[in-house]
C-alpha cells in the first residue's frame, strides 16, 4: 500500500473540489511538481477523469466521495477492511478465511482484478463504484448455501428502498437492473467438506458514478447516478448494505429460502415476461413465474410451469 500513498494522498485533496497547483501539492506532500505529474498520470490509469489548466493546476472532472474509514467505524458493528487499491476483495477474503470471523468484510475503492460470475472481468474503476465483500460461515453446509445470491439481492434492493432508492429490479440468479440495464453484480464463491460448514466470501460490484466513456463492459449497463436525481452517499450505501446483508443472512440461516421467495418475486425484473433461458446448448423460452423456494427460476413452457437451476445458466430477454 505505500507505493500508492502519494496517490491517495492526491485524490484525497482533488476530492475537496477546486483546482490544486502541482507545486501545491509537491509542497504538501514533499515531492516535486515532476512527481506529482506523474502521479496523476497513474492515478488516470486507475478510471480517475481529471484534467488540467495552464496556470491553475488540476481539477476532478466529476465531484468524488471517498469511502471514509473512521466514518464508517462510528455506525458499522461488523468487522471490516477499507483497502483502497486490491486485487480482489472476494480474494482477499477468500485467501484470509481460516482466520476470520463470520460477518468480516472488505471494502474497496479500485480492483484490479475485479470479477464477475463464470471468471469475466468486472471493470473496476477508483472512486467510481461500489467494490464490497462480506466472508459468512454458514454451519448447514454447502448444500444450504445454493439460494445466497439470490438472499443477498433481496438485501441490497430493500436496502435501496430504504434510502429513498426505488424501481431497482432483480436477475435471477444473481445481477441487479434498472431499465432492463445491468447496475450490479453478486458473486458466490464457497468452499467446504460435505457434512461441514460452507465458508462462503460473498461479493457485490455496483456501478454508482461510472463514465459512459468507460470500456470494456460487453452489455448494457448503468449506474446509481443515473437512477436517481438526488444526491447519494458511498458511504451511507456501504453502512445500509452491510446491515442489510447481516440481517439477511441470519434470517436465511434460520428460516431457509422460505421467507425471501415472496420479496424476490416483488422485484423479479422479467417476472410476466417472455424470455429464453440458455443452459449449455440448450435453449428454453418461456414466460418468467418467479422462482421456488429452492431458489429455481420458474418458466412457464409448453409443459406448463417448469423449474431451473444450477451452474451455466444465462437468462437473457427474448428477442
Amino acid at each position: 500500500m505505500k507505493e500508492h500513498q502519494v496517490k491517495l494522498a492526491i485524490l484525497q485533496q482533488l476530492s475537496e473540489g477546486g483546482f490544486h497547483s502541482g507545486e501545491t501539492l509537491g509542497e504538501s506532500l514533499g515531492v516535486s511538481r515532476a512527481a506529482i505529474s506523474k502521479h496523476i498520470q497513474g492515478i488516470q490509469q486507475w478510471g480517475v477523469d481529471i484534467f488540467r489548466v495552464q496556470g491553475k493546476g488540476y481539477q476532478l472532472a466529476q465531484p468524488m466521495e471517498l469511502l471514509n474509514e473512521a466514518r464508517l467505524r462510528q455506525t458499522l458493528t461488523s468487522p471490516f477492511e477499507l483497502i483502497p487499491i486490491i486485487d480482489s476483495t472476494n480474494q482477499y477474503l477468500l485467501d484470509k478465511q481460516q482466520a476470520l470471523s463470520s460477518g468480516q468484510v472488505c471494502i474497496s475503492e479500485y480492483q484490479a482484478k475485479g470479477r464477475g460470475r463464470r471468471g469475466r472481468e468486472w471493470v473496476s474503476p477508483f472512486g467510481a463504484n461500489l467494490y464490497l465483500s462480506m466472508y459468512w460461515r454458514l454451519e448447514a453446509g454447502i448444500a444450504a448455501a445454493m439460494g445466497l445470491s439470490l438472499v443477498v439481492g433481496v438485501a441490497i434492493v430493500e436496502a435501496l428502498e430504504s434510502l429513498g432508492i426505488e424501481g431497482v429490479k432483480l436477475k435471477w440468479p444473481n445481477d441487479l437492473y434498472h431499465n432492463d440495464r445491468k447496475l450490479a453484480g453478486i458473486l458466490v464463491e464457497m468452499s467446504g467438506q460435505a457434512g461441514g460448514a460452507a465458508n462462503l466470501v460473498i461479493g457485490m460490484g455496483m456501478n454508482l458514478r461510472m463514465s459512459h466513456q468507460t470500456e470494456g463492459i460487453g452489455q448494457p449497463w448503468t449506474s446509481l447516478s443515473d437512477v436517481v436525481s438526488t444526491p447519494f452517499s458511498r458511504n451511507d450505501l456501504v453502512v445500509a448494505f452491510v446491515k442489510a446483508w447481516q440481517q439477511a443472512l441470519e434470517d436465511y440461516e434460520l428460516k431457509g429460502m422460505q421467507g425471501f421467495v415472496e420479496r424476490w418475486n416483488r422485484h423479479d425484473n422479467f417476472m410476466g415476461r417472455e424470455v429464453k433461458l440458455i443452459m449449455g446448448s440448450r435453449e428454453i423460452k418461456g414466460k418468467v413465474r418467479g422462482i421456488d423456494p429452492t431458489g429455481a427460476v420458474l418458466l412457464e413452457t409448453a409443459n406448463g410451469i417448469e423449474p431451473f437451476i444450477g451452474g451455466e445458466i444465462s437468462l437473457r430477454q427474448a428477442e
